[in-house]
């Protein structure tokens, strides 16, 4: 099985990958660990800031382990923000039976009343270079992301009053 974790920055992907590797001992992927590692060996001339062009690069890459996972018959989790809203597109069926993705989304609410909640634990499972996030832009990601996960049908966790995120394999 694999399982596809998206969701904006500071919602807690990789917390729930965290969680879930514990329970389950499924290994799991940050995509941004990823990320990071082409930038700096020089194998993509992309930057952090150029977050369209990374998923299109990056989900060429992630896709590609998804489909050997499968073909192998090994769990994986996969997380991070560049996960597109269309991937199931890239599989077909005997695949799609494998994959369990989930989004993480804050409301607006959540947000607003737990900032310093969410800044504070941005770096309890991996230490961040920067820590510090915009209101404003925080909010507009993850309404976009529940209106994308909405229109794509696909199964999202919305962080309300609480943050008391779990997810069933």
């Amino acid at each position: 099985m694999v399982v596809l974790i998206a969701g904006s920055s500071h919602t807690g992907k990789t917390y729930l990958a965290q969680k879930l590797l514990e329970k389950y001992k499924y290994p799991y992927l940050s995509i941004d660990h990823l990320k990071m590692g082409l930038i700096r060996s020089g194998n993509t001339n992309l930057t952090v800031n150029d977050d369209e062009k990374l998923t299109e690069y990056l989900w060429n890459i992630v896709k590609e382990i998804v489909k050997t996972n499968i073909e192998n018959g090994q769990n994986i989790i996969i997380e991070g923000c560049y996960i597109p809203f269309d991937w199931e597109k890239d599989f077909e069926k005997e695949y799609l039976k494998e994959i369990k993705y989930v989004c993480l989304v804050m409301t607006e609410k959540y947000i607003k009343s737990h900032l310093e909640d969410i800044e504070s634990h941005g770096n309890e499972i991996e230490k961040r270079l920067s820590n510090s996030i915009s209101l404003e832009e925080l909010i507009k990601d993850n309404e976009y992301n529940l209106t994308m996960c909405k229109k794509y049908n696909l199964n999202y966790i919305l962080i309300d009053d609480k943050y008391d995120v779990t997810y069933e394999l």
